[in-house]
């Protein structure tokens, strides 16, 4: 396949310039017209030139705004994967993946709690009233953890919370101010009945199991419902 050269015209037109700059001819006529088609070839590679410029810069402008629009879009992809649609907090696969990554490198408390007779608010209020219960509940786990913590939605009403380097007894103080920040008030999508909260807790060391921990933490979360509802448990002394 033969090269097309797409300076052609242009070559041949300078090549003839430099024959009659060569010639040493006194014929003015030949140097303007030599010098008229130079002009005019050059003019058009100036138009052709800004042209492609322009271009290139849109196009550069375009792959940049593809590129930035790619980015969100993977960042959004990734938000959606690892948070619960409802309310923002770590989903279920998220929350272990966390929670074995802190214990990679440092001790570890964990939070379990659940929502109350959460059943009976579905079927006498219904599912809308539901999830805005469980909004509610996340909204006031997050200003009572004031930034302290991982917030996860584990399980359709029950929640963990994950609390890197912090130990057992600290971990209760934060769950008891949760817990009074959830019954203390009404929601105000369901003001008239109260909304409680049932909680475990447990602690592991640096390189422990989390699903034992979780295990420990889930099984005080349930003596603390046997125990009456709207409490803290902690896991039993070995």
């Amino acid at each position: 396949m033969t090269d097309v050269d797409l300076f052609e015209e242009e070559a041949e037109a300078l090549e003839r310039a430099k024959s009659v700059l060569s010639s040493g001819t006194d014929d003015f006529a030949r140097y303007r017209a030599a010098l008229e088609e130079l002009m005019q070839h050059y003019g058009q590679l100036m138009r052709q030139s800004r042209r492609l410029i322009s271009r290139s810069d849109r196009t550069e402008r375009e792959l940049n705004l593809l590129n930035a629009r790619l980015k969100q879009l993977s960042d959004e992809l990734e938000y959606k994967a690892r948070h619960d649609n409802l309310t923002g907090a770590l989903n279920r696969g998220a929350v272990f993946d966390s929670a074995h990554r802190i214990l990679e490198q440092s001790a570890m408390s964990v939070i379990v709690l659940d929502i109350d007779f959460f059943k009976r608010i579905n079927d006498e209020f219904g599912h809308p009233t539901g999830d805005a219960v469980i909004r509610e509940l996340v909204n006031r786990l997050r200003v009572a953890l004031d930034g302290v913590g991982l917030i996860g939605r584990v399980g359709g009403e029950e929640f963990s919370i994950l609390l890197a380097d912090m130990p057992l007894d600290e971990a209760v103080l934060h769950a008891e101010r949760i817990r009074h920040a959830i019954a203390g008030e009404a929601f105000p999508c369901l003001p008239s009945r109260p909304v409680t909260s049932s909680f475990g807790v447990s602690w592991s060391a640096a390189g422990g199991d989390f699903e034992d921990a979780y295990a420990r933490a889930d099984q005080a979360l349930y003596e603390a419902k046997r125990g009456g509802r709207n409490r803290v448990e902690r896991e039993s002394a070995a």
